[in-house]
């Protein structure tokens, strides 16, 4: 059992991400390494799926390639990710969003979480 301990945490990074759950839209930068070459590419979509526990968390972010729409798997802990990027917070009343895959154009959006600053200001 220590052995395995010793294992996660060389594996660990240590980075500090921002907090963000299923509905956000985020961008993940990503270095991605083709032959002795290495580059770093943006990813950004909105989270439908946190899942794991502890060190061992995964996100899913759905995209729309064109008419297609991509999901992309990233381990939280990955050394391979730059930073995460919380470009919106969604409002959403679930933690699995699986009903986005069925749901195309403008149906598929979801709406922004209205920030505090008008309830103070009135």
């Amino acid at each position: 059992m220590d052995l395995i301990k010793v294992a996660e945490e060389a594996f660990a990074t240590g980075k500090q991400h921002p907090q963000f759950k299923a509905g956000d839209t985020v961008t993940v930068a990503y270095k991605i390494i083709e032959g002795s070459k290495e580059r770093i590419q943006l990813y950004r979509g909105v989270v439908i799926k946190i899942s794991g526990h502890q060190e061992k968390k995964r996100f899913t972010v759905r995209k729309m390639s064109g008419t297609v729409g991509v999901e992309r798997i990233f381990p939280l802990e990955s050394p391979n990710i730059e930073s995460i990027e919380v470009n919106k917070v969604g409002k959403v009343r679930r933690s699995k969003l699986y009903y986005l895959r069925k749901l195309t154009g403008k149906a598929a959006r979801i709406k922004e979480k209205r920030s505090g600053a008008r309830a103070v200001a009135e």
